[in-house]
């Protein structure tokens, strides 16, 4: 037959093409540019936005193409899917299996996560399902069976979802060892990253696929022009000396109307504190609605979360009040309307939430800003100007975390043994670990196998053996490979405290420093209920419902997040240009009484300079700085001028900071002008002078629990018999002193102080914002009362001395006192 004659090879993809018209769509270019790279045997990464089909992107190329299987047996474990959230998992399985019948109809679908049931675990012991939804935590004990290269033989494709919220946690340098271990044992597997909202898509893409593999990744970018409208709730009126959470619940009203118009809401809070008030918020506003709206977060129990996400889909529920628990991949197609209260403090998770409503191709995405302060407005502002130039933030991968490496190199001895040699150079082709020298691995090494050079008397420390016939490094006891396991997942847990009524239903969980403040008959709000406290027994705190009675809302640890840099940089700009007299959004115009008074009483600075203000109040001497670098950067900026200002005179200050600014309070008279600024702003030493200002040796201390935890140094107990947060951090700072005393370069002692700076003072952003006032140029007034920009950063030092009542009475009074001043003129 000549080539001419010869018929035309069928498509592989037309049928994904007609299961997609058989569900009205049609696929997007960029889905198909990934079918094709699958196809062609490449790894990348999709970024698209919410709602645009990554999952069918990166789905339907393995689907199709791969085995077809029988009715009697289907294929063995073909795909893998990574997703950072249990929630996500039972969803995304549903997602797959749907295309899946039609396309594969003998393919096994199945999720295996923390909550799986034991029969299917003990269904997945014998045979592992053709596509499999997990999580990191999950992989890494099958990577910990000793068949795990036989169950994984037949992978094809592996794909990481949400890898952008992945990537720059220690959850994601599990799933680069993960995906290091699949590489060297499944030569030709692909890998796909997820992502829909990240700025630094090369970086992360080196980061899934590891160096070597980074220069042939493919990046492909989804559709870049969803429509997404970012509005704000105007307060009726706007005070010109705000403060943290002054609005609180006052735009209620606003909110219950906003939510009356839609068929369906979700209302994002940044913390679960928030989300429990405005749930209880809005019941008082409108009892009838009880059974139609609903409560979401984390810390409630997954049976409730379930109930509630279900609800959603099927239109059953008119609003949720929820927290980032619902941010990610569960299809809520049906939401009308997003609202976020208070400022997002990033512009990604502003865009994520969006993505929330309109979440299918061509629909509008809508969120509205509800303030908790006037300042939020600028950040509203800020953040719609920055998305609709499509600025996002970027994030940054973790390093070098040397806790999770021994936690790794266990896993591997578990998992059939390893040579150190060969397993270094797998380790080291990660990007979370391509500048690991040589030594640090072998101390790494030592550490397992005898327990570094303070616990080599101890056997529990001793996990690990080499054997001598052939170097091969393995577990030789049963019961250190059971505590391993179990303590695999302790890179997301936290210390908590199971919530319980006395008939045995559980509500959720707490932390256990809230609990402890806790005395018999107390009342707390939790789960959207008011809650009677009995008692604590065994890491249970035993409730009964005491509906009627005032509560205290539940607090955890944790809930103020920092201004994003991109966010912050923004929210400089639009303060500049208000300096310029240009107020061109409707959030500036209503902040502009405040701005203008601020000009008038002290300055705004351009976005070239920054703002110093002294002056002298009852209480005592004040200086505040305002570098507008986000709460965290200014801890550590405050930190360390306070040291180096206590170095020269000798005395104690009082220290607040929020997102906008710090304050060094003195009770005695500040000698400063801008001769000091230099040696405030010197860049030696300031790691130095950070820690000594610092009480460095508890924060490392509190730091230490965490690696302690990670490393398999102290061990939580077996299910129902977990250790309390105090027996906790009495162990692991039995051990850091141990370390301290005994092993001083210790490396995860270093590795405590390093993320100490890195996550407490956002060190990296600390520098660079030094840098950046080094070249600015200072502005220092003396105003002769407390300035908008001034009243939040005093009223943070009244909160910790006053009662709610006593504080709300004293800001009352002051701002009384100023708004007369101002009129005043």
């Amino acid at each position: 037959m000549s080539a001419a004659a010869r018929p035309l090879e069928r498509d592989p993809f037309d049928a994904a093409r007609a299961w997609f018209a058989d569900q009205g769509w049609r696929p997007f270019p960029f889905q198909e540019a990934v079918w094709r790279a699958y196809a062609d045997g490449r790894s990348g990464l999709i970024h698209a936005p919410t709602g645009m089909g990554k999952t069918f992107a990166a789905w339907l190329g393995p689907l199709v193409l791969g085995p077809e299987g029988t009715p009697a047996a289907a294929p063995p474990l073909t795909v893998l899917w990574i997703t950072p959230l249990r929630a996500l998992a039972g969803d995304t399985g549903l997602a797959l299996q749907r295309s899946a019948a039609a396309l594969r109809p003998h393919w096994s679908v199945d999720v295996r996560t923390g909550d799986t049931s034991d029969a299917a675990k003990a269904r997945q012991a014998r045979r592992l399902p053709t596509a499999l939804v997990t999580t990191p935590e999950s992989l890494s004990l099958f990577l910990s069976r000793s068949d795990w290269r036989e169950r994984f033989a037949h992978l094809r494709a592996v794909v990481v979802d949400e890898w952008h919220e992945l990537l720059s946690t220690k959850r994601g340098v599990q799933v680069e060892l993960a995906l290091a271990r699949l590489f060297g044992a499944v030569a030709d597997v692909r890998v796909w990253g997820l992502s829909a909202t990240l700025a630094n898509l090369d970086e992360a893409a080196a980061a899934l696929l590891g160096p070597a593999r980074a220069a042939s990744a493919h990046v492909v970018k989804g559709i870049e022009a969803k429509t997404i409208r970012i509005d704000t709730v105007a307060p009726p009126t706007l005070e010109r000396f705000p403060w943290a959470g002054h609005i609180g619940v006052k735009l209620l009203p606003q909110v219950v109307a906003a939510i009356e118009r839609a068929q369906t809401t979700l209302v994002f809070t940044n913390v679960r504190s928030s989300a429990e008030i405005w749930y209880q918020a809005l019941l008082e506003a409108r009892p009838h609605w009880a059974g139609q709206i609903a409560l979401h977060h984390g810390s409630l129990e997954r049976d409730v979360r379930t109930w509630v996400e279900n609800a959603v889909r099927d239109r059953k529920l008119k609003a949720v009040v929820c927290t980032s628990s619902l941010d990610l991949g569960v299809d809520f197609a049906p939401v009308d309307q997003v609202l976020q209260i208070g400022s997002p403090k990033g512009v990604a998770r502003l865009l994520q939430r969006a993505g929330r409503s309109g979440h299918r191709p061509g629909e509008i995405s809508r969120i509205t800003v509800v303030p908790t302060h006037a300042l939020e407005l600028v950040e509203a502002a800020a953040a719609r100007e920055a998305a609709h130039e499509r600025k996002i933030e970027a994030r940054t991968p973790v390093e070098l975390s040397l806790d999770v490496l021994v936690q790794h190199l266990v896993t591997c001895a578990l998992g059939g043994g390893f040579a150190p040699d060969a397993l270094y150079e797998e380790v080291s082709g990660t990007h979370a670990y391509h500048r690991l020298t040589h030594s640090d691995f072998r101390w790494a090494m030592d550490f397992v196998v005898h327990g570094g050079a303070s616990l080599n008397a101890y056997p529990e420390y001793r996990k690990v053996v080499v054997r001598e016939e052939d170097g091969i490094a393995f577990v030789p006891d049963a019961a250190i490979g059971r505590r391993h396991r179990q303590s695999i997942g302790t890179i997301v847990s936290d210390a908590s405290i199971a919530v319980q009524y006395r008939n045995g239903a559980k509500l959720g969980t707490v932390e256990e420093s809230f609990i402890a403040h806790l005395r018999k008959g107390d009342c707390f709000v939790f789960a959207g209920r008011v809650l009677e406290f009995l008692r604590v027994r065994e890491m249970t705190a035993w409730v009964r419902p005491a509906p009627g009675n005032p509560g205290v809302i539940t607090r955890w640890m944790g809930a103020k997040m920092p201004l994003s840099t991109l966010l912050a940089d923004r929210t400089r700009r639009l303060i500049s240009e208000a300096r310029h007299g240009r107020y061109d959004s409707p959030e500036l115009e209503l902040v502009r009484p405040l701005l203008e008074l601020q000009r008038r009483w002290s300055a705004l600075p351009l976005d070239s300079e920054w703002l110093i203000e002294r002056m002298t109040l009852r209480d005592g001497h004040y200086l505040f700085f305002y570098p507008m670098e986000g709460r965290l950067a200014h801890l550590g900026l405050a930190t360390l001028f306070s040291y180096r200002l206590a170095r020269e005179h000798g005395r104690t200050f009082t220290i607040t900071v929020n997102d906008y600014g710090f304050g060094l309070l003195s009770p005695e008279p500040i000698a400063f002008g801008l001769g000091d600024l230099g040696r405030l702003l010197a860049a030696d030493h300031v790691e130095r002078d950070i820690l000594a200002g610092l009480n460095a040796a508890e924060l490392g201390r509190r730091q230490f629990r965490e690696i302690a935890r990670i490393a398999g140094l102290v061990f939580q107990g077996y299910p129902g018999q977990s250790q309390s947060s105090r027996q906790l951090q009495a162990s692991s700072g039995l051990i850091y002193d141990v370390f301290a005393e005994f092993d001083p370069d210790n490396l995860l002692l270093a590795q405590a102080v390093r993320e100490v700076l890195e996550r407490h003072l956002e060190g990296p952003r600390l520098v660079n914002a030094l840098g950046r006032l080094r070249r600015s140029r200072a502005l220092v007034t003396s105003p002769l009362r407390p300035t908008p920009f001034a009243f939040p950063l005093m009223v943070e030092i009244f909160r910790e001395k006053l009662s709610t009542e006593a504080l709300e009475a004293r800001v009352a009074r002051l701002v009384g006192e100023l708004e007369k001043a101002a009129a005043a003129g």
